[in-house]
């Protein structure tokens, strides 16, 4: 029951359900950037909001190279996997579609599966990344 009770809590916040309902979108992973962009939210929130649900236990982050991918989290207890997976599925209006939709097209950026684009600290998101187009190099990009 303290589980499902935690899992809640973390779920408790719109920005959160939007989260999760993009993780369950990418089972192997999304990069905070690509996050960031899909959700057109400034890193730190983004960053903040899964540091509650890591702490619920609902997703997990693996390094790799400089970047951090989450992912919902494996063994999830059933109840709590259902909850989580009915998050994923609710988000049917039209701004989580947005997400959606920025979400894919911001993975169609990846090499080698990795995120390559990143966003310089120093620069609001909205400017960086507008959605419709980027110019994608390898090394000039900056990861924050």
């Amino acid at each position: 029951m303290h589980e499902i009770v935690k899992a809640l809590k973390a779920l408790a916040d719109p920005t959160r359900l939007r989260v999760v309902a993009l993780l369950a979108q990418v089972p192997d992973g999304v990069c905070v950037c690509e996050l960031v962009d899909a959700l057109r939210l400034p890193q730190y929130q983004v960053s903040r909001h899964l540091s509650v649900l890591r702490a619920a236990g609902l997703v997990e982050g693996r390094r790799r190279g400089t970047w951090v991918f989450y992912r919902l989290r494996s063994g999830l207890p059933g109840t709590v996997t259902r909850v989580v997976r009915a998050v994923g599925e609710a988000g049917t209006d039209e701004p989580a579609a947005e997400d959606r939709r920025r979400l894919h097209q911001r993975l169609q950026w990846r090499q080698n599966g990795v995120c390559v684009v990143g966003y310089a600290p120093t620069r609001p998101f909205r400017e960086i990344i507008p959605v419709r187009s980027i110019p994608v190099s390898k090394g000039a990009s900056r990861h924050a």
